[in-house]
């Protein structure tokens, strides 16, 4: 751990988070979620939020690809995308999901300048749901060259996640 000028669990507990929250919407695979928490803590986000569905700690695939990221990382769960979207309105954050969508902003012309802002990554098959869209301020896509067009969740998170932590990072990381 000091070799790698990794914090200790203390540390990590007294360090400002950066403001951005990770949302999941009904994603079905637990290992996602939990390489979703290791994002997360990597990049110092001030939490992750759970929603329908999506599986929640205690859970075993999540603690396994995780690597104690579940415990590291705050987050919440919420019955409903309905809840967690109203939830983070009230903080203040504003709120974007990540899909291919008429007007989508492409994640290399994001101005993020510090702003309380929460990511919705959908699941894994049906993407971020059209009723959650319209409840956004706005949806980033992910530039995709190839055949496929899309991503796998966790890879799309740790994407759209540097891509907004890189700017912020600081000589202090």
């Amino acid at each position: 751990m000091e070799q790698l000028g990794r914090k200790t669990a203390e540390e990590l507990s007294e360090v400002i988070k950066l403001p951005i929250i990770a949302v999941l919407e009904n994603v079905r695979s637990a290992y996602n979620v939990g390489s979703i928490f290791r994002t997360a803590d990597a990049f110092l986000l001030e939490g992750v939020y759970l929603c329908g569905y999506t599986a929640h700690p205690p859970h075993k695939e999540i603690k396994k690809t995780a690597l104690g990221a579940d415990e590291s990382v705050q987050w919440k769960h919420f019955k409903t995308i309905a809840e967690a979207i109203n939830d983070l309105k009230k903080r203040g954050h504003k709120i974007y999901s990540i899909e291919q969508a008429t007007g989508s902003v492409k994640l290399q012309e994001i101005q993020y300048a510090g702003e309380k802002i929460a990511i919705i990554f959908g699941n894994e098959v049906s993407g971020v749901e059209q009723s959650t869209i319209e409840q956004c301020d706005g949806c980033i896509e992910i530039p995709q060259l190839g055949m496929k067009h899309s991503l796998n969740v966790s890879v799309a998170a740790g994407v759209v996640l540097w891509e907004l932590v890189r700017t912020r990072i600081g000589s202090e990381y």
